[in-house]
Parts: C-alpha cells; structure tokens; sequence
C-alpha cells in the first residue's frame, strides 16, 4: 500500500510570484498533497500582513485540489510536522541561492530528521524572478503583468497607492491682518536708547 506523500512549500510570499505558482504546480505533480505555508514573518518587515498573503494565495490555488494554504509563526519543521509533511520543498533559481538553502536544509535536518528536503528549479521564464524584484518594479510604476497573477497584481497596486500617498502638511494659520497693519504702522524704536541705568 503506498502512503500519502505530504510536502510543505514554506516562504513569506510577499507577494506570491507567478515564479512561486510555477513550484506549487510541480510540486502537485510530485506529491500527494502540498501545503504552502506563509511565514509569519517577524524578522525582516512585508507589505502584506500574513493573513492578507494567505487570502490572496488561495484563488491563485483554487482550481488545485491538492494544495492548500496555511500560515505559521514558529519554526518550519514545527509547521512540517502539524500538517504531516515527510518533505520540504525549496526553490533554486540560481546558484546564488543554493549556499544559503544549503546552510537552511542542513539545519533543518539537525531539528527535523525525518523531514527531506527537496530543491526544485523553476521554468526558465522564472528564473530572475522574486518578490522583492515585482516590488520594487510596482513601486517605480513599472509593469508587472506576467510577473504575479493577476488578483495579486490588483492587490499589489491597491496597497502601494495607499503606502505612497503624501501626507498632508499642516497650514500654518495666517497672522491677522489687523496686527500685520499694526505692526508695519508703529514707529521705529530711536537707536541708542538702552536701559536707564541706576545711580
């Protein structure tokens, strides 16, 4: 009898990347069942709070009935072992990354021993891209159609405009008119005139 092969795919998805779906879809072919879970994330500031990230994943997912989403705030393989997962899935898109998802599977491996971790490479198109990327593009006004799906792209805008909107500078309240005319009316002071000394 072949058991059910559960594999987490965790990451911040801040916001998630068309680079991110092309993963979970090789992964649905891979495993029984795959489970995108999106960091809390307390380390390092997102756009999108977790709940937010994880609402707009799920019609990105909709049509796959293999994968679902969840958040966590504690360790990966805490959240590997909730939901029964047997593998970890890591993204590769260049060697840049693998010293560092090297260094983070090995650690998982020492809290996790029954935990695998598997690297997948992205399609060739999705090589360049990562979140960081699409943001700062956005925020430049840049186009980014074909970067992330489009509900998240509709999102994406939404919150830079509100993020970029000047605030507005309080007016200074005007002097009244009567004392500017007073003032500009009075005398000048005679110079050389100091305080009267005592004797």
């Amino acid at each position: 009898m072949t058991h059910a092969r559960t594999a987490l795919f965790p990451g911040t998805f801040d916001p998630f990347t068309h680079g991110h779906l092309d993963l979970t879809r090789r992964a649905a072919r891979l495993f029984d069942r795959v489970v995108i879970a999106v960091a809390e994330s307390t380390t390092k500031g997102t756009l999108f709070d977790v709940d937010d990230r994880c609402e707009m994943i799920r019609p990105c997912v909709k049509g796959m009935r293999r994968v679902e989403v969840v958040h966590f705030s504690d360790l990966v393989v805490e959240c590997a072992r909730r939901v029964g997962a047997q593998v970890m899935i890591r993204g590769l898109r260049a060697v840049s990354d693998f010293e560092f998802e090297f260094q983070m599977a090995l650690m998982n491996r020492r809290l996790a021993r029954g935990i695998e971790v598997v690297f997948l490479m992205p399609s060739q198109q999705y090589t360049y891209l990562n979140s960081t990327l699409v943001k700062e593009i956005a925020r430049m006004g840049g186009p980014i159609t074909g970067l992330v799906p489009g509900t998240v792209e509709q999102r994406l805008r939404a919150r830079l405009r509100l993020t970029a909107a000047p605030a507005q500078a309080p007016v200074p309240a005007a002097k009244p008119a009567a004392a500017a005319k007073a003032k500009a009316a009075a005398p000048p002071r005679p110079a050389g005139r100091g305080k009267r000394g005592g004797r």
